[in-house]
């Protein structure tokens, strides 16, 4: 009787092994899709940090395919992109208080909107008809707004951030986003 209970324990013991080493490695995969990252610098005497999630392009057309043209998008993955400065700052010729945003964009083929925004959204989008999901920017809430020519660049295929001495760059796929603060 003892050697079929220490039997059954060990078989327990296993299938409770397996099922909890599978539901780690499912939760890690998710997690690895787009992981978060940040970069913070100094610009103009201002720190400036963005947080945000890091997707991949994975054979993918990103702007003009899966982030289409004049739709507002998160600038990011998963939770919202943030963009903290601890200073007042001009971004593109225009004055942006010191606070945290979070940060939207609007691809273009020749042009494209950056958005601060001061409403925190903490994934960066809501429910659409159709099970969709579109960018939660409320215009309303929008502090600053500037337009900024993409460049076309080597493929870069993770999503990142750069902050220089001019400002910030978006680089993703084919596209640098270059944004200048002073």
């Amino acid at each position: 009787m003892k050697k079929v209970f220490q039997l059954r324990a060990m078989v327990f013991l296993a299938f409770a092994l397996l099922v909890s080493t599978i539901g780690f490695a499912q939760n890690k995969a998710k997690v690895i899709a787009s992981p978060r990252d940040s970069v913070s610098g100094k610009v103009h005497g201002a720190t400036i940090t963005i947080n945000y999630g890091s997707p991949s392009v994975k054979g993918r057309k990103i702007f003009g395919g899966l982030e289409p043209y004049g739709k507002v998008w998160r600038a990011g993955a998963n939770e919202a992109t943030t963009f903290t400065t601890d200073k007042d700052i001009m971004v593109e010729g225009k004055k942006l208080p010191a606070g945290k945003y979070d940060l939207f964009a609007t691809p273009g083929e020749k042009e494209w909107k950056v958005i601060f925004n001061s409403k925190h959204a903490s994934w960066g989008i809501k429910g659409a008809p159709g099970g969709g999901h579109v960018a939660s920017d409320d215009p309303a809430t929008d502090v600053l707004v500037a337009t900024v020519t993409p460049k076309t660049v080597e493929l870069t295929e993770r999503l990142k951030y750069v902050i220089t001495s001019k400002g910030f760059e978006l680089v993703w796929e084919n596209v640098s986003v270059p944004v200048s603060i002073k």
